[in-house]
């Protein structure tokens, strides 16, 4: 069997990403170990080109990874991933991500192709570089503004998402998605 056989024999006929079952094509995953069945997945045009285009993403669409991202196929699985951490200023798609679990080979996989050479990196108090969806630790007490509390020290954050500023990232503590300095956290 070729690899579109395989790949739309595993889908039902269906684009595993958003359910749709209209011009269906195998989209192979960016940055993938390999190239086979595993390393692909099958997708409708909307998704196809909304995956390829970051200009026409279209928000609305992505809710459907509510399902997606629970399927058994890493593929699937890491375009959820991926989805997720650029749809991460929308706070259910940062809820998505905090609920879900991929193990820590598909989750390599996936930040592989988050990495964005042409900017600076964001370092924590160590100097280690941080990336989107790592879990750091507070290396002192923070005062939140505009709520009544402050981080306190060795308060875990996880998931955390990066911003524009490669000075700053973004999580989630006590409840509140916050900008928090990274030279004031550890990777965990």
């Amino acid at each position: 069997m070729v690899l579109e056989e395989r790949v739309a024999a595993r889908a039902n006929g269906v684009c595993e990403l958003c359910g749709s079952s209209e011009e269906l094509a195998v989209y192979p995953v960016p940055a993938s170990p390999s190239e086979d069945s595993d390393t692909a997945v099958l997708a409708c045009e909307r998704c196809r080109a909304q995956l390829d285009d970051e200009q026409t993403l279209d928000t609305n669409h992505w809710r459907c990874l509510n399902d997606a991202m629970w399927s058994p196929v890493a593929a699937v699985q890491v375009l959820a991933w991926r989805m997720l951490n650029r749809l991460s200023s929308e706070t259910w798609a940062q809820d998505l991500l905090d609920m879900m679990y991929i193990d820590d080979a598909t989750r390599q996989w996936a930040e592989a192709g988050l990495v964005d050479h042409s900017r600076e990196p964001t370092l924590d108090a160590n100097g280690t570089v941080l990336a989107a969806g790592d879990t750091v630790h507070l290396t002192k007490d923070l005062d939140v503004k505009g709520t009544s509390f402050t981080a306190k020290r060795g308060t875990a954050v996880r998931n955390i998402s990066l911003s524009d500023n490669p000075a700053h990232i973004e999580g989630r503590v006590n409840g509140t998605r916050i900008v928090i300095i990274a030279e004031y956290t550890k990777k965990a």
